[in-house]
């Protein structure tokens, strides 16, 4: 029986909601899609704050890498360059651990250390740093978020990547999958909209605040609510 969880009630109730079908980590989609809302914060940071580079969203970084070697002067080579570099180590490292039955401990333990790479960008930033000392650990934090996504294995919500959500979308029947995509594209607006506010209104720093806060109570949750269900055997 689930445990009350107060008006959205427990992650496994949660993932019943987003997963009807059934997934052994459907209690993780929740945490998936506060992971996609910092997304959207943490490029709006990079885009506005850092010179017109991602470091969530790397398929616009080989646009803007393509993009500036062709010439155009506002977007910078090296820093896309860097983010990209950044972004695979961190997916590298995080890409060797498999989820295995723990995959929400494997998921905190991730998102925790994403949060102090975080942590560390905020701190640059708040002491007036430079552009690279704030996108290295930024790109390299969403390169283990992205991984350990990617090792859980849960449709449709991959937190960063829309195109293919929106082909989904579009051409699939609706149905359970319809509206978990949606929303995926929902949440990571909202993030990108939020963070887009903040940098006009506060400044950077308050965004990256607040994706520190999301990633933090993402690296908490799993460990307040117990152990995973029995994952299913492998074939």
């Amino acid at each position: 029986m689930d445990e009350p969880g107060g008006p959205g009630g427990t992650p496994r109730t949660r993932g019943r909601l987003l997963y009807p079908e059934g997934h052994p980590r459907a209690h993780l989609g929740s945490l998936l899609l506060v992971l996609t809302f910092a997304s959207g914060l943490v490029d709006a940071v990079s885009f506005f704050g850092l010179g017109h580079v991602f470091v969530a969203n790397m398929t616009g970084n080989v646009v803007f890498l393509g993009f500036a070697l062709a010439g155009f002067g506002e977007l910078s080579a090296p820093a896309s360059a860097a983010a990209l570099a950044s972004f695979l180590l961190g997916a590298a490292a995080a890409g060797r651990r498999r989820a295995g039955p723990a995959g929400a401990r494997l998921l905190a333990r991730l998102v925790a250390l994403q949060a102090l790479l975080t942590a560390a960008a905020l701190i640059v930033l708040a002491c007036g740093g430079g552009r690279y000392p704030v996108l290295v650990p930024l790109a390299a934090g969403m390169g283990l978020q992205n991984a350990v996504v990617l090792r859980l294995g849960l449709p449709d919500l991959t937190t960063t990547v829309v195109t293919r959500t929106l082909t989904g979308l579009a051409v699939d029947p609706w149905g359970a999958a319809g509206r978990r995509r949606l929303l995926s594209v929902a949440v990571l607006f909202l993030g990108a909209l939020v963070g887009g506010l903040l940098y006009a209104g506060p400044g950077s720093a308050w965004a990256l605040a607040a994706v520190l806060a999301l990633l933090c109570a993402v690296a908490v949750v799993p460990f307040r609510h117990g152990p995973d269900p029995p994952a299913p055997p492998t074939p």
